[in-house]
């Protein structure tokens, strides 16, 4: 079972604070554990007041008022950015870059899907001129789990999951994700149960 570029969707029984009515982006799952990002519950800051408190007035009016996002209760002070690939190859336009399909920042993940997570300083940079990536989101932390623990807590009904929709991602308002994930299964908020079923 591989949940890399999944939707985690907390079940009722989820009491955590950050965690309960949440929708975890899952960026890497392995043997080792697993990477994801809270796509729903913004922090009290916008993007522009984030780029003005890193002294880089934003200059994508298109993500002026979207929400920093709480990514999750692991290293709070740092930024993620999920976004859509960018290939260097668009960027430079250069023979060799279009061979070796490089990411365009310095640290990136890819992740299978067509979405990559940066923490590089660079693509915060590129927005701030109003270049970077169109589709995508920011958050503060990120979520984590260690060897084989979201497996236990998926046996104990904590999650469910659903592969991921970049239309949840990009095209929903905050408020809308954890009901429109739901959707992508069929299911609505009020048909779950905080009672963990074992056949």
């Amino acid at each position: 079972m591989n949940l890399t570029h999944h939707f985690l969707i907390a079940m009722p029984g989820v009491r955590d604070a950050l965690f309960a009515r949440s929708v975890v982006y899952v960026c890497e799952h392995n043997e080792r554990g697993t990477l994801g990002l809270i796509i729903n519950k913004p922090s009290d800051i916008t993007l522009s007041q984030l780029f003005d408190k890193l002294d880089m007035p934003l200059q994508r009016a298109d993500l002026a008022t979207q929400p920093v996002l709480q990514g999750g209760p692991v290293q709070t002070d740092r930024g993620f950015v999920l976004h859509e690939v960018v290939h260097a190859s668009a960027v430079e336009g250069t023979q060799q870059a279009q061979e070796q399909d490089e990411t365009l920042y310095a640290s990136t993940l890819r992740i299978p899907g067509g979405l990559e997570m940066t923490t590089s300083k660079d693509v915060l940079e590129a927005l701030a001129t109003g270049g970077g990536p169109q589709r995508l989101l920011i958050t503060l932390g990120y979520s984590a789990w260690g060897e084989g623990q979201l497996e236990s807590e998926l046996r104990e009904n904590a999650w469910l999951t659903v592969g991921a929709d970049l239309a949840v991602l990009f095209d929903t308002p905050v408020s809308e994700r954890y009901d429109r994930a739901l959707a992508l299964l069929g299911l609505q908020s009020w048909m779950l149960t905080a009672e963990a079923g074992h056949a």
